[in-house]
């Protein structure tokens, strides 16, 4: 009697140990399963900021070569450093907060604001005259003004574009003039006469922001670009 006590005793502890290290696996395999997702999530994460990134990079330079051609229509420069002539391409007002497909939105004083100043609220003008790394040319920096504004699917007719981002092209005069008026163009003589910047912004999902300047000049009839960079945001 004694010795089948202990043998039912014994397979009791065997079938415990058993139930043990089953539950352990099954722990292991849900981690490891659980570990699986998240990796998948946060690598279909990154590929998404990825594409959207190359996405919008696109989307800023194509608004930007689209609106040459109506600054090309405009024979004085200095109405639309002022803001008197803007392209065809605008959605309404040059202000006001315009919403994107996935719900956040573009304020555009404020998209003016921080690249005159580094700041949403209105710029002044010592502000914009500040010396920094992407401004270094003090009183000549751009006076970035609003030129085109609106959804990038809009360019063409419809169906011809099926994009998410907004885009928004200011232009201002060429810091490489040495006048210290940055409302103006040039006078003849002066290294950025006739020579125009052009900033291209593009907003999309998720925050993805790209910047393209370009410095552009009249050639024979046409509009030539002189000078093009990405704009690399902090």
């Amino acid at each position: 009697m004694e010795v089948g006590r202990q043998k039912a005793e014994g397979k009791k502890d065997e079938a415990g140990v058993a139930l043990i290290v089953t539950l352990m696996a099954l722990l292991l395999m849900s981690a490891f399963g659980v570990g699986i997702l998240l990796t998948t999530a946060t690598e279909t994460r990154i590929a998404a900021a990825f594409r959207n990134a190359h996405a919008a990079f696109y989307a800023a330079d194509a608004a930007a070569e689209f609106t040459m051609d109506d600054l090309l229509a405009v024979p004085d420069w200095n109405r639309v450093l002022d803001g008197s002539i803007r392209s065809s391409f605008v959605d309404g007002a040059p202000r006001g907060r315009r919403v994107l497909d996935d719900g956040s939105g573009v304020d555009l004083e404020e998209a003016v604001n921080f690249a005159n100043c580094h700041k949403a609220t209105t710029c002044r003008a010592a502000e914009m005259d500040a010396v920094s790394e992407a401004r270094p040319w003090g009183p000549n920096n751009p006076r970035w003004t609003l030129f085109a504004y609106g959804r990038l699917r809009d360019l063409l007719p419809a169906g011809g574009i099926d994009s998410p981002f907004y885009v928004v092209i200011m232009v201002g005069d060429d810091p490489a003039e040495n006048d210290d008026d940055p409302g103006h163009d040039g006078v003849a003589g002066n290294p950025g006469a006739g020579v125009l910047g052009m900033r291209s912004e593009a907003f999309g999902p998720g925050g993805t922001h790209k910047v393209v300047e370009v410095t552009v000049t009249r050639a024979s009839g046409a509009i030539r670009p002189l000078s093009w960079r990405e704009v690399r945001e902090n």
